[in-house]
């Protein structure tokens, strides 16, 4: 299977890359391909011929999105538009990475696919835009969304955590959003195995269980035994320009209905890229 990434030097596109046959996939940056430019996505794909476009590009800086929403849409919708519109037109299927931002946190139980979508920040905005794009316009499609992604190749919150443990004495963590944190690398695992599935559809895809932020630092510390103090806030003292959903746990169920393993333990994934680290 003939497989093209966009976005593949990016956290999740590294992983992709590591996990799938290097014969067979061809891995593109944002320098390789403008995903905003029709012409270009047309021209990139017709000649690599791919039989599935797992689109991973993205403008992925939450709080830079709302005072950048043109660029956050042109990337996140236009572009996308143009990659599901050419996959139709040679024949792929897509695989889009979405995110738990299409959706504004006030439900009390975990989020399910089939859930109404209500994002409040442009970021969830533009990301929605993208779904609703690839369900219009690509027959054959996988839309994904995770949530609270960290892996080896790029800023997430566990490096952020790890840096600031060296630089201050007090660590000051928001307490008031839940979520369940995913390891890149554990994606891009159970995105090879839907690929190859053939089971198309939307899914939610996150490492098991979840915590707040502030649980997930406390959690960081213990496993690189690290003593400091932590102090909780709320996302109002946070300061943060983009709002963020109080509840972004997504439950994996249309994984559970495909009889399809789940991902493992949040704390499993930390566990592995903390070594990975070391």
């Amino acid at each position: 299977m003939r497989i093209l990434i966009t976005g593949a030097r990016g956290m999740l596109g590294h992983d992709l890359v590591r996990v799938l046959s290097p014969a067979s996939t061809t891995g593109l940056s944002s320098k390789d391909l403008d995903v905003t430019d029709l012409q270009a996505v047309g021209r990139t794909f017709r000649r690599h011929a791919p039989q599935v476009v797992i689109h991973a590009a993205a403008y992925t800086d939450v709080d830079a999105c709302e005072s950048h929403a043109e660029l956050a849409h042109r990337v996140n919708g236009l572009g996308t538009r143009n990659v599901a519109q050419i996959a139709e037109d040679i024949g792929a299927a897509v695989v889009y990475i979405s995110t738990d931002y299409v959706f504004d946190g006030e439900k009390t139980e975990p989020y399910l696919e089939s859930d109404p979508t209500h994002p409040i920040n442009v970021y969830g905005e533009s990301k929605l835009a993208g779904e609703g794009f690839v369900r219009d316009l690509c027959g054959r499609h996988y839309i994904i969304r995770t949530s609270w992604l960290f892996g080896r190749h790029g800023k997430n919150f566990v490096a952020t955590i790890l840096r600031l443990t060296g630089e201050q004495k007090t660590l000051r963590v928001v307490s008031d959003q839940v979520g369940s944190p995913t390891y890149s690398y554990h994606l891009a695992q159970k995105i090879a195995e839907l690929v190859s599935s053939n089971r198309f559809g939307t899914y939610h895809v996150t490492n098991s269980s979840s915590c707040s932020w502030f649980e997930f630092a406390l959690q960081i510390m213990k496993m690189r035994q690290i003593c400091m103090s932590v102090v909780p806030i709320t996302s109002a003292e946070s300061g943060r320009p983009a709002r963020r959903p109080r509840n972004s746990v997504l439950r994996n169920l249309a994984l559970e209905e495909e009889g399809l393993q789940l991902l493992p333990h949040w704390q499993e994934g930390l566990a592995q890229y903390l070594a990975e680290l070391s």
